[in-house]
């Protein structure tokens, strides 16, 4: 019986440590994730791939576009749920950041990126995708 019940009992751990593993990989924004959206005036759809390492609050990673050129993501970080970065881009010799702040549930983060173009401020809705 005592034989049974420590086998019992390992089994069980393994199975909570399982959930609780699943649990916080969900709760990560460790990953690879990636989103569409239509240039505007166009028909024109543009892939996004943004890659991200988690580390306490802290948030480091890249971002690219189809043409594969990655950018180094700036200010990220993550806490209660709450994704926050910022991405400093090049365009015809002008900079321009875009910053990013969505809410990861599961293998999705919701939120809005904000920028400007041609001295107007601007945002869109983006929802990425685990993959």
């Amino acid at each position: 019986m005592k034989r049974f019940a420590t086998a019992s009992l390992a089994v069980l751990g393994l199975v909570v440590f399982g959930f609780v593993s699943s649990a916080q990989a969900a709760d990560t924004a460790t990953g690879t994730w990636t989103w569409e959206f239509k240039r505007p005036n166009t028909d024109q759809v543009i892939t996004t791939t943004l890659k991200l390492t988690q580390d306490g609050e802290k948030l480091t990673g890249t971002i690219s576009r189809p043409n594969n050129t990655e950018t180094a993501i700036e200010e990220g970080s993550v806490k209660n749920g709450e994704v926050v970065f910022s991405v400093t881009r090049e365009f015809n010799g002008n900079k321009f950041v875009q910053k990013y702040k969505g809410t990861l549930k599961g293998d999705a983060i919701t939120g809005k990126v904000e920028f400007e173009r041609n001295g107007e401020a601007q945002s869109r809705d983006w929802t990425a995708k685990r993959s």
